[in-house]
This record gives C-alpha cells, structure tokens and sequence, in this order.
C-alpha cells in the first residue's frame, strides 16, 4: 500500500460523517509524507490536455524566440535550462535542474510599486502561441478553487472551528509553472546528481500537480520508505503541502519533499511537461503557528508569507 492516500474532494463536500472520514484521512496521509491524491476535484481533464498542447508548441520553438521571454527565476515567463538547482534550497549544491519552465503568477497588483514588482508582476504571453493565455486563465481560475477547497478541508483535518485561510488567502500570491522535462538528445546525458528538479519542498501552502507519468518521473521522500515513486492515477491531481503550511501546522504536517528523475537509461527520449499550481497566500499575510496538541511544536513565531517564500526563492536562483 502507498503512503499517500488518495482523497475524493466529493465526499468531503457531501458533509456530515463522510466528510469528517475524509478529514481523518488527510491528517493522517499528511503526516506521512505531506502528500496525497485528490480525486472529485470537479477539474475538466480536456482542460489540462490544452494547456499541455499549447505549451509544446511554446516549448517546440527555436530558443531565440524562446529567450524574447526569457526571465529569472521568480520572473513570469521562460525559465531557460541552467537557470535553477532546486535542491540548493536543502542547502545541496547540484548541477542545474534539467528542464525550462514557463511561469506565470497572479497579477492582482496592490498599487504598491515594491510588492508589486515581486508578487504581482505582469504575466507575458508569447505571440507565437495565442491560444495559451486563455487556456492557462481558466486553468489557473480551476486550480485556484481546488486549492481554496484543499484549504478548507485541511482547516477540517485539525479540527479547527473555523478556516482561517478563507481570509489569509482572499487576494493570494501564486504561480504556475509550466515544466518541460526534454530528452537526452535535448538536453544531453545527466551529470552524476543531475535531476529533472533536484530534491526539495515547496515553499507555499499547497502545491496542486497535473502530471504525465514516466520513468524520470516523480518521485516523493518520506521516513517510512526513503525515496519512492508517487503514484499514478489519470483522474487524480497530485498535492504536497509547502513550507508555510508545515509552518502553520506546527511542524504536525512535513512539508512534501520530493524530486524529479533524470531521463533514465531505459527511455532516454522520453519528454514529458508537468502543470504545477503553487498556492500561497496573501502577500502581507501574517500565518500564526497552531500550538499543542494540534501542532507539534510550541513556540513558533508569527510569520509574513512574503518574507518567508522570498527567502526560498532567493536559495534556489543559479548564480
């Protein structure tokens, strides 16, 4: 039986007993790994199969076009291979992560130029794919409901009265980052402790993943098992809690630590493209840790979810 747990969104929405089964579930798979998969979702399959196929055109063209969108890590738009080593955010130097990335983020501005620039900065859409900002709006509108339910329900497994991220998530940060994982012949053999994305956690609340399986694939730490494949289910999106939520949850829940494979000798042109929905919460949020008995550790201190995520972010920009 796999650690992670797989959870139907439905039947915690249906109420009543079923609903508080659901929760028990949850803190429990939680405490596993800080994954599970979420099934009932309400999210329209045909929906990530678009954003998917208009992201291989983006992907499909020659790098110079690709580099009019080029940004750094943490900007909104192409992420070219070299630019990130996510596993230097455990404090690992490893060569790059072998992938690029497209990203986008909210873009709710506040009016205040400082925030703005970092948290709500414009998304960029390239010309050569018109269909893809439509597609990743309604997708990213998707997403933003799952993880506002995912929320709610979480606030559910600890038994609390009330949600609190209903008003600490009312005008969220976030980002989508659309993955490309290329073949060998792309991006060339693995260096030794090369990764498609180097081990780490996310640094958000909930991070929400619509993937394609492989055999460079994910793969997702935990005490019990070390490092394990994740599960595969077509219907389900896969979803690890970030550093802020293991931080509000008083250390109950870890933060979902996982990695992406290098191609593998067995299917080296393999090429796959992940959508990842990377939820946070309002920029001046201030996240209160849950004491004893709820979490597990006393006297953590209040944090702002701005500080907290820009001090990841800055650890894992290459140079």
């Amino acid at each position: 039986m796999s650690i992670i747990v797989t959870v139907d969104l439905s039947r915690w929405h249906a109420g009543g007993a079923e609903a508080d089964a659901v929760a028990v579930e949850v803190d429990e798979g939680l405490q596993r790994a800080g994954f599970i998969l979420v099934t009932g979702h309400g999210v329209d399959p045909d929906l990530a199969a678009a954003v998917r196929a208009a992201s291989r055109e983006f992907f499909a063209e020659p790098d110079a076009v690709k580099q009019r969108y080029g940004v750094p890590v943490g900007g909104h738009g192409w992420i070219g291979p070299g630019a990130e080593a996510n596993a230097y955010a455990e404090g690992t130097e490893t060569p790059p992560d072998l992938k690029e990335s497209y990203s986008l983020g909210a873009e709710t501005a506040t009016g205040d130029p400082d925030v703005d620039r970092i948290w709500f900065a414009p998304n960029v859409w390239p010309a050569e794919v018109p269909s893809l900002q439509q597609l990743v709006a309604e997708y990213t509108a998707a997403m933003r409901k799952v993880s506002d339910d995912l929320l709610a329900l979480f606030a559910h497994a600890l038994g609390l009265p009330a949600n609190p991220w209903a008003a600490l998530a009312d005008r969220p940060t976030w980002t989508m980052n659309i993955n490309h994982y290329p073949p060998v012949s792309v991006v060339g053999e693995p260096e030794p402790g090369q990764f498609r994305i180097g081990p780490h956690t996310d640094f958000g609340t909930v991070t929400v993943l619509d993937r394609e399986p492989g055999a460079g694939g994910l793969q997702v730490y935990s005490d019990a098992e070390g490092w394990a494949d994740a599960p595969y289910d077509p219907a389900a999106l896969t979803v690890n809690i970030g550093d802020l939520l293991e931080y509000w949850s008083g250390r109950r829940w870890p933060s979902g630590r996982h990695r992406v494979l290098p191609p593998q000798p067995h299917a080296p042109e393999e090429d796959l493209v992940s959508l990842i929905y990377f939820y946070e919460a309002n920029h001046d949020a201030l996240v209160t840790p849950l004491e004893p008995p709820v979490g597990r550790v006393s006297g953590l201190e209040p944090v702002t979810t701005s500080a907290f995520i820009k001090e990841r972010l800055d650890a894992i920009t290459v140079g």
